[in-house]
């Protein structure tokens, strides 16, 4: 896992509308954001336990990449194909977070993800497990995106440990139990993309 910042999401599209979701998020979507300086990663996965059914994360070099600039401006000038792909989303929580700590740089076939509210998980270190992450939330003020807005707004959270993995029952295994407020998923990936690629 990479770069200092993030932004992790999590939501729901219905069944009939996932592949013209898909297809939209793949090809505009996530070049788009990639194409910002100081985006490093993006990656889509899909639930296999757990829900939301999506959970998107972009690694990010810095809050600076993510607070300023070219993606707030983005953010309030969604194309024509994101205005009509933005309002099939639901169940939606957002957070822009800077990284708390950190191991690891491949991208594994799974990730766990647990919302929490407080404390600080040590990161799990075991076999079939390449890397964990502790998010935490950095509080944003203003008024909604228009994207946020196309959304209907959008929940937050305030912690997120991510382990990922090329095991699957591994990463599961990994996942700690009794975090305060915890909400667990556990997803496969669906694709990834770097900056470099494009």
């Amino acid at each position: 896992m990479i770069g200092e910042a993030a932004v992790a999401m999590w939501w729901d599209v219905d069944p009939e509308v996932r592949p013209d979701w898909e297809e939209w998020h793949t090809y505009e979507h996530m070049p788009e954001r990639l194409s910002i300086p100081g985006f490093l990663r993006g990656t889509r996965w899909t639930a296999l336990d757990g829900a939301p059914f999506y959970f998107v994360l972009y690694e990010a070099r810095d809050l600076a990449t993510i607070t300023s600039g070219a993606y707030p401006e983005r953010l309030n000038h969604p194309t024509p194909w994101s205005r009509r792909m933005m309002p099939h989303h639901r169940n939606m929580v957002r957070s822009v977070c800077a990284v708390h700590a950190a191991y690891g740089t491949g991208v594994g076939q799974a990730m766990a993800t647990i919302r929490f509210a407080e404390g600080d998980p040590e990161l799990p270190r075991r076999r079939g497990v390449t890397g964990a992450k502790v998010l935490r939330s950095v509080p944003l003020t203003g008024k909604p995106t228009a994207e946020q807005t196309l959304r209907g707004g959008d929940a937050t959270f305030d912690r997120v440990l991510l382990i990922a993995g090329y095991d699957v029952n591994a990463v599961r295994a990994a996942a700690p139990s009794g975090l305060p407020g915890a909400i667990v998923g556990l997803y496969r990936l669906a694709y990834c993309l770097e900056g470099r690629d494009l």
